[in-house]
């Protein structure tokens, strides 16, 4: 399945070109990289966030791939709601990905939209976060042309100690439409720490395929109040092999003005 990632829209070129002209009001950061779950959050209407991993390097069964970029576009677009558009792209760093495939594919591409149900501690309150998110598996480039489906439960707990968010997820697989499950949990530090250790675990399984195991630890530092840093070494397990990733980005949010 696509990993459910920190999740939101695809922001217009004019947007983009407000980025590098610094034209920019100052919002806070969410940087739920380098995880492939996410939080029960959602950016307020009218603001965008955009998370971008580079480069990093991911070796699976036996592939060594180059992963550039993996990005997350999330856009507020109503009261409590994002719209989000996310994927990767993947380079082989030894031959083609599959028989008769080029070296490069874009891969795990969706769109989904994330509904902030129960405000909580994330919001500023207290008790559980709580937000759905469902959407589209689009056609990849170079992998799978069908589309599937996706809808995600997530739960967010936080105090002064640290959050954690809970993530379980159900796919139906672009190609076959298979059966697919996602559980994972995330454990950050304090939120109050400009620089925070972080980690997550998940379980996945595709009933007509493999079963994955993974591990992931790091940390996230916070620049400012718009831009984050993040890097995290994920190990685990497909089936019987040995899966490995290093992961390195940044988050920032910004809304442009007219």
């Amino acid at each position: 399945m696509a990993p459910l990632t920190p999740t939101r829209r695809l922001p217009r070129l004019s947007s983009i070109a407000l980025v590098v002209a610094g034209v920019l009001c100052a919002l806070r950061a969410h940087a739920y990289r380098p995880f492939d779950g996410t939080d029960a959050d959602v950016v307020p209407v009218g603001e965008t966030e955009i998370e971008l991993g580079p480069a990093g390097y991911l070796k699976e069964q036996h592939e060594h791939l180059l992963v550039t970029p993996r990005y997350v576009l999330n856009y507020g677009f109503a009261p409590d709601v994002e719209l989000v558009a996310d994927g990767r792209g993947l380079v082989s760093m030894d031959q083609p990905i599959r028989a008769g495939d080029g070296r490069f594919t874009l891969d795990d591409t969706d769109v989904l939209v994330k509904w902030l149900i129960r405000r909580g501690a994330l919001q500023g309150g207290t008790g559980p976060s709580v937000a759905l998110e469902s959407g589209a598996l689009l056609p990849t480039v170079g992998r799978d042309t069908g589309m599937g489906a996706s809808a995600a439960g997530i739960v967010s707990l936080r105090n002064a100690y640290g959050s954690v968010h809970l993530n379980a997820a159900f796919e139906l697989t672009r190609e076959r439409h298979d059966r697919d499950l996602f559980t994972g949990v995330i454990v950050e530090g304090p939120d109050a720490w400009r620089l925070r250790p972080v980690a997550e675990v998940y379980w996945e399984r595709n009933f007509s395929a493999e079963t994955r195991l993974s591990l992931l630890g790091g940390a996230i530092l916070r620049v400012n109040e718009t831009v984050s840093l993040d890097a995290g070494l994920r190990v685990g397990k497909v089936d019987e092999e040995t899966a490995y990733e290093v992961r390195a980005g940044v988050t920032w949010a910004f809304e442009a003005h007219d």
